[in-house]
């Protein structure tokens, strides 16, 4: 490829686009904007508070460590709910969930009389639970049941058969027709949203063993006498959760 002076054009590869500066301003300028809104009596379909509870539920379960643990250093929680149903027309409460658990431990490797030798490990577990309760309404359920199931039927008159009079007719119902009036009314399903939670817990070794102690491969080391290891405790906790029961319904708003 030749230009205009017949000379031998750069290749490709040793071209370099000129370099666009940024056309964005560092600062720009907002102004306020009225927004559209709709005054005087409205009607939105809108979440309503249906109820809000504090629940308090006890948990007593047993976990078991996968090898010797010299001390509990840190239990972090974390509350999980995979359940809230609220059972209409009832104020019953369906709860359910886990509490998720990381527990940071120590495990012994290496001791002497005077000392021992540890790693820190963590064990991350969840503890299941159940629990039904009541709560008070602040504003009640939206529930309609389905409407009454009504069947009818329409007059026939039809000829009869050889024996009666042939100036009379069967005068009856059209039973070869089937004819009913049924419905469903359909109600928003309430839900819930979680404020807040708070853990009260006391975690008690059941296996703890003074004087001896033992590191992951099962061997007995040597470490001061006041210490010893354990492999299971035994957990005792009140949870206590606050949340709100709502349920999408339509309110009249008077606006000016």
């Amino acid at each position: 490829m030749w230009d205009k002076h017949h000379k031998p054009a750069p290749p490709y590869y040793n071209y370099k686009p000129k370099t666009q500066k940024n056309a964005v301003s560092p600062s720009a300028k907002s102004y306020p904007a009225k927004p559209d809104i709709t005054l005087d009596k409205t009607i939105l379909k809108s979440p309503v508070v249906l109820a809000e509870t504090t629940v308090q539920i006890d948990l007593n379960t047993t976990i078991k460590f996968p090898e010797p643990v010299l001390e509990i250093k840190d239990i972090k929680k974390n509350l999980k709910i995979t359940q809230c149903r609220l059972l209409l027309p009832t104020n019953k409460l369906f709860i359910s969930g886990f509490v998720r658990k990381n527990i940071q431990y120590a495990t012994p490797k290496y001791g002497s009389h005077h000392s021992v030798i540890s790693s820190i490990r963590s064990l991350t577990l969840d503890v299941p639970f159940k629990s039904v309760t009541e709560v008070d309404f602040i504003k009640e359920p939206r529930f309609a049941l389905q409407p009454d199931t009504k069947e009818f039927a329409f007059f026939k008159s039809s000829p009869l058969p050889t024996g009666f009079s042939q100036k009379e007719k069967l005068l009856s119902a059209d039973l070869g027709q089937f004819d009913q009036i049924s419905g469903e009314n359909f109600n928003e399903l309430p839900f819930c949203e979680l404020i807040s939670s708070r853990f009260i817990e006391t975690d008690e070794p059941l296996d703890r063993k003074m004087g001896k102690v033992h590191n992951a491969r099962g061997e007995w080391i040597q470490a001061p006498f006041e210490e010893g290891t354990f492999t299971s405790v035994e957990e005792k906790m009140v949870l206590e959760l606050t949340l709100k029961v709502l349920q999408k319904q339509q309110v009249r708003i008077d606006s000016k």
